[in-house]
């Protein structure tokens, strides 16, 4: 049995973990480098996760899975300073802690993907353009039309509407993949040559157009060259996302001073990533698709809620589903 997967985020390596004994398994990535949106940049001397920010864990299946991780050290906890703002006003700071423990890959949140990626059969820099039906199997080309090879399942955990694009339009639930609607955002990267005073290492922002900033260098095993992420509402990057990116980040510039009340543009590093399928309302229907008559799936924090969490639980769940099929 060979099965294709399309993309290399946390869903996918679930996936292909719990089906690579029964099973040979592909995965075909577009960037080049696993794990999806838990991302890291690196600008020497600065670095930032400007995916995923942190994760937690509820469910006995995910936090059995992350305890060897955390054993190993890829997996540490961030008992950062968190705030909590009204938009300039700061309503409380607390630390996190061990009762209720957020976590980060070490030494970057692509750490986690990078390890458990280790022993899979992954094509970085391939893009999935099409699959052609033939007699018995499916068969998957680049966006350069090489053949990518003949494989017995596609599963495609692209986000919803890229599914439904590399999918054909007969995939059981094709319409199910256009109605669900993700949503942008924007990521601000600042480096600064002096740290800059601040009462807390994380934040979360109310009634403005960014929702959140993290100190980077705050999180544990990362380099010491002050590290600022911000990242804009969904909503604000919903209504900008084909402004001229110079014009995005003299925005979230000036908002992120106003805001804290310190002069970021003052920053020696920038960049800003924009990521157009950042997030997605919780579901409220998270069955996942299967169409078993043509051998075809999709799945993805989508289905839930774009948490690293529901990442994996999809993917695990996709996994189970397959295995009864094949075994």
């Amino acid at each position: 049995m060979r099965i294709a997967i399309v993309g290399a985020g946390i869903s996918s390596i679930a996936i292909a973990q719990n089906l690579k004994k029964i099973a040979a398994v592909s995965i075909f990535e577009k960037s080049r480098g696993v794990g999806g949106r838990m991302a890291l940049r690196r600008s020497p001397p600065y670095e930032f996760d400007h995916g995923a920010q942190f994760f937690t864990a509820k469910g006995t299946n995910f936090k059995n899975f992350i305890k060897p991780l955390i054993k190993k050290n890829i997996i540490k906890r961030w008992d950062a300073r968190f705030a909590e703002f009204i938009d300039n006003k700061i309503l409380r700071i607390i630390t996190w802690n061990a009762e209720y423990p957020h976590y980060v890959g070490a030494p970057g949140m692509n750490s986690i993907a990078q390890y458990l990626s280790k022993e899979l059969n992954i094509k970085l820099n391939t893009k999935v353009n099409k699959i052609v039906r033939n007699t018995n199997n499916w068969e998957l080309f680049d966006n350069n039309s090489n053949n990518l090879g003949r494989f017995d399942w596609v599963i495609s955990t692209a986000p919803p509407i890229q599914s439904a694009e590399i999918l054909p339009t007969y995939f059981k639930y094709h319409n199910d993949l256009l109605t669900r609607k993700m949503v942008g955002c924007f990521s601000l990267m600042l480096g600064f040559k002096k740290p800059i005073s601040l009462l807390w290492d994380s934040a979360l922002i109310r009634d403005a157009d960014i929702s959140w900033i993290s100190i980077n260098n705050s999180k544990p095993d990362r380099k010491q060259s002050f590290s600022m992420l911000i990242n804009s509402t969904n909503a604000w990057a919903e209504d900008h996302l084909s402004d001229d990116p110079q014009s995005i980040i003299t925005y979230l510039n000036n908002e992120t001073s106003r805001i804290i009340g310190k002069d970021t543009s003052i920053a020696e590093h920038i960049d800003l990533q924009a990521w157009r399928y950042a997030n997605i309302s919780r579901q409220t229907k998270s069955d996942l698709l299967i169409d078993y008559d043509n051998r075809l799936a999709s799945c993805g924090d989508w289905l839930t809620h774009g948490r690293v969490e529901n990442a994996f639980e999809a993917g695990l769940m996709m996994a189970q589903k397959i295995n009864k099929i094949i075994e």
